[in-house]
């Protein structure tokens, strides 16, 4: 499969601000952020077997 480069990353980031505006661009992004972050959380908690907080049992 063949990777993104940088000419393929600028057409996504002009597609993304023609579909939802340079308003709203931002938040979209902060939204995609979080969802990844909260993804890696959860991928390293299955792997490891124990949580990632050490605050939080189970």
């Amino acid at each position: 499969m063949p990777s993104l480069g940088f000419p393929e990353l600028i057409l996504i980031l002009v597609i993304a601000l023609i579909i939802f505006g340079p308003g709203k661009l931002p938040s979209v992004g902060s939204a995609i952020g979080k969802a990844l972050s909260e993804f890696k959380k959860s991928s390293r908690e299955l792997v490891s077997d124990e949580p990632i907080n050490k605050d939080e049992k189970i």
